[in-house]
Parts: structure tokens; sequence; C-alpha cells
């Protein structure tokens, strides 16, 4: 159990050290107006809070910094959300302001803002459609060697997924096609059109459209990338003013993490509310020096995303929370608002 001094002493050498990003010492405490207590003090309480793990002693370096231990005991008890500056609320809130009619325009858009205003990374998880099912079916082509297949979900959404159409798709095939497909496709869950694709329709294809199994298998290698394209980063090369990162293979490596993909576990959140995993709370051997902050947003009334701030293990808990907090939700009342526009423009035009 630590005491009331002690308390008071880990919160201002974390805070000192997220806006330093240098070791503390007791002199430098002892000169602030909140505590009133001699160095050498402060140094006997700062040693006892290094031999209980909230601080580490780096090197060979008089000051001390915030262990991963003492970040987690700070952003539990002593964290203080910060009051954003007006500016700054204006700035986010702004991406709000414009008419935005896509709603992955609005969640891009959330990320470049939130990189920005934090000089941190941002990943946005778009919503799981997946176990949403096909309502509508329809192929436009877009040259003589591509086309579009869209699809419209029972929940409103569309999805457009361009595929090759070089071996020919005369008019004819298309209206075939469109027709084959929402007759065998409309009331499947999303996750298994690829399957249907590849087997028991693809048959049933061939035999009335010229050339189908290879525009099939053309729609599903257009499908198969989609669920990649529900993350979207902002601000990826932020990690290079971070002093911590001067190590030029540590930026190095977690950018190719992120090139690589990384799994999508490390930004879900399905809790309520912001959660916090610092360093090897991410079970993430790429994000051991980071901390990474998520928050959910909605999406309508029937799906969430989420929201991910990735900074050093230093970074500032208290204002990226204010922003997660603001940014989730006017964004899910931005995407409330372009869903039901949406479910209005498609019943006046039926």
């Amino acid at each position: 159990m630590l005491t009331n001094r002690q308390l008071l002493i880990l919160q201002l050498t974390v805070n000192d050290f997220i806006e330093s990003a240098q070791p503390v010492g007791s002199r430098q405490l002892s000169k602030k107006e909140e505590a009133p207590f001699s160095p050498a003090t402060i140094r006997n309480e700062m040693a006892d809070l290094e031999e209980m793990g909230f601080l580490e002693k780096p090197h060979t370096s008089s000051g001390r910094v915030p262990s991963e231990k003492g970040y987690r005991f700070y952003v539990d008890h002593l964290l203080t959300p910060q009051k954003l500056k007006m500016e700054d609320n204006l700035q986010l809130r702004s991406i709000f302001q414009e008419k935005v009619l896509e709603a992955e325009v609005l969640i891009r858009n959330s990320a470049s803002i939130l990189s920005e205003l934090t000089n941190y990374t941002t990943v946005l998880l778009g919503p799981d459609t997946t176990a949403h099912k096909v309502k509508r079916f329809s192929i436009v082509p877009l040259s003589g060697t591509k086309a579009v297949a869209i699809m419209v979900t029972d929940s409103g959404r569309v999805e457009n997924h361009v595929f090759d159409a070089s071996d020919g798709l005369s008019p004819s095939d298309i209206e075939k096609m469109v027709n084959l497909l929402n007759e065998r496709l409309v009331g499947t869950p999303l996750s298994e059109i690829p399957r249907k694709l590849a087997t028991e329709s693809k048959m049933l294809f061939e035999r009335h459209v010229k050339n189908a199994g290879n525009i099939l298998t053309s729609i599903q290698g257009a499908m198969a990338g989609k669920s990649e394209e529900r993350l979207f980063y902002s601000g990826q090369m932020n990690m290079m003013k971070q002093p911590e990162f001067n190590d030029v293979q540590k930026v190095k490596t977690f950018l190719e993490a992120i090139e690589q993909g990384m799994p999508l576990t490390l930004f879900k959140n399905d809790l309520a509310g912001i959660q916090v995993r610092i360093g090897s709370e991410n079970n993430e051997h790429t994000l051991d020096d980071f901390s990474v902050i998520t928050t959910a947003y909605a999406v309508g009334t029937d799906m969430t995303g989420s929201i991910a701030i990735i900074g050093p293990k230093r970074m500032d808990y208290g204002r990226v929370i204010t922003l997660l907090d603001i940014l989730s939700d006017d964004l899910s009342s931005a995407l409330a608002r372009l869903t039901i526009d949406a479910r209005t423009d498609r019943r006046n035009e039926s």
C-alpha cells in the first residue's frame, strides 16, 4: 500500500517524464509547488518506489523513469483526464462540419485528425459486416476489362468489389449473371459468399454465362482483400518524432509490422469505455515498447468499430483518453446520421 506522499511523487514523476522524456530526479521534483519536500526525502521515497517496482533507474542516470507497473498504476489510479484547448476541440470537430456522404471517408478523416492532434499513430477498425446478408446484387461495367460487383446488405451497407472482366462480359451476360447471383445469393451472409461462388453456384453459372468460371474467380479474389480494408492507419511515421524511438531499427520494426498486418484483435474493443494496454499487455512483441489505447464507436444501431492510438509507453494518457472520448461520440453520431440518410434515400428511390 502506497502512502499519500508516495502516490504524489509517483504521479509527479510520471507527469514529468511524459512531458520531458528525460529521467526525473529528486531535486527537480522538490522545486515543484505540489511537492513541498526536501530532495533527500523525495530521493528516499523514489528509492522505495523503485524497490516496489513502480520506478526504474535507466543506465547510470541519477534520475528515474516509470516502469510498466508504474504506468499501469498511474493509469488506473492517478490519471486525471485533461480538458482540451478550444483550438484542439474545434480542429477535432471540424471533420464533422463537412458534408461527407461515405462512412469510409469519415472514418479515414477521423484517423487522420487524431494522428495530427496526438503526434502518435492512429488505427481505426471498421465494423465487422461479415454476418450481414445480401439483399441485392448488381454488376456495373467500368471499362472493357474491369467491372464492379455491388452488394447491398440487409443493414443498408453497400459493398463494392472491382474485378477483372478482361475475358469479356456482354450486356446479356451481365443480365444473366445478375439474375443468377440474386437468385442464389440473396439472404446469404457475406462471410459465406466466397464459398458459394466457388462451389455450389459455379457449375450453374458456367452453364448459362460464357467465361463465368473466370469471372467468379475474379470476384472472389476482389472480395478476399476486403477484411484488411477494415483497418485505417494514419500517422505511421509519427513514431520517428518520439525521443525514445531515435533507434531507427525500432521504428523500422514497427513499420514492417504494420505493413505485414497486425492482428485485428490488437485494436478491437468490445468493452464499454476506454481500454489501455501498456507494453507487454498487448501480447505482441512488436509493441513491447508501446501503449495502445482503444475505444469503440457505433455504426448505426447494430454494428461497432474501434479506434486505437498507438504511442510510446510515455504517451500523454490524459490527453489521448479525452480525445478518444470526444471523437468516438461524435463519430458514432455522424455515422448514425449517414445510415439514416442512406436508408431514406433508398426508400425514396424505391
